[in-house]
């Protein structure tokens, strides 16, 4: 397994920030008013350049599918596949379908990953309500952005899967690349108490991290998650899941079943 850290200065990743989402979260649709928010944003940063850092923290390894199942470097990583009709001939997705079937015998590769900031930037810096929102939304695009320049990394050179990517940053905030990176808690990757077996691997604890009870991640400026290769990789919703794979998941996760039920609110509503 080759697991690396990396630290990123602030103006390092800056220019991987997808502001669309920054703009978002103000709920600003206003050309002007977007402009001067960012402004605002980009001079907070640049005075914060000399004192926080970003941080990145990945393993690259041996994977292969076993059923729903990942298995990364000997680690079962449990995973959970959309249960509702598509709708058409599309197949019930699971993450677990874009690794090598461990059947096969030959092993696969996959990343894991997990990106943050410097704490301080959501603890030192908001003297009021406006400074308080500002500053987290710098923190989580910075997040997001040192995730977005991890990956481009990895792919090039510590995987080294697309060594001759050139991709524009408008490229990569569209997925122009080989490969994708779903996060822990969006669509794909609903339960956020996977950070823990993440968490088991990675040590997230070595930038600065560290888990709530239910898996959430402090500082809330965050992202884990995996990176796969597999050039028809995609993302997708699991959706809403039935009482079997419930049941199914967490005897695979060996949790009570009530306690996982609580973990995938709200796709286990139905139930």
């Amino acid at each position: 397994m080759n697991r690396q850290r990396i630290t990123y200065r602030i103006s390092d990743v800056a220019p991987y920030i997808n502001w669309a989402y920054f703009y978002h979260a103000w709920q600003v649709k206003d050309r002007d008013e977007q402009q001067r928010l960012r402004q605002q944003a980009e001079e907070r940063m640049k005075n914060l350049e000399a004192d926080l850092l970003t941080y990145a923290l990945f393993a690259i390894g041996n994977a292969n599918s076993d059923g729903d199942d990942i298995i990364f470097c000997g680690h079962r990583l449990p995973m959970l596949r959309q249960q509702k009709p598509q709708g058409d001939t599309s197949p019930n997705l699971c993450l677990a379908d874009f690794i090598r079937p461990l059947q096969q015998g030959i092993a696969d590769t996959m990343g894991l990953f997990v990106t943050s900031v410097d704490i301080r930037l959501e603890t030192e810096y908001a003297s009021d309500d406006f400074e308080r929102m500002m500053m987290q939304l710098i923190a989580d695009r910075l997040a997001e952005a040192t995730a977005e320049k991890m990956h481009e990394e990895v792919r090039r050179t510590y995987w080294g899967y697309a060594p001759d990517e050139r991709l524009t940053i408008e490229e990569l905030h569209v997925e122009k690349f080989q490969g994708i990176r779903p996060a822990v808690g969006y669509p794909s990757l609903p339960d956020a108490s996977l950070n823990f077996l993440l968490d088991s691997i990675l040590h997230f604890a070595d930038i600065g991290v560290r888990l709530t009870q239910n898996g959430a991640m402090k500082p809330h400026a965050s992202v884990s998650g995996l990176m796969m290769a597999h050039p028809q990789a995609r993302y997708f919703s699991i959706g809403a899941i039935g009482q079997d794979q419930l049941v199914d998941y967490a005897s695979r996760r060996a949790v009570p079943i009530e306690m996982m039920k609580k973990f995938l609110n709200p796709i286990t509503r139905e139930i």
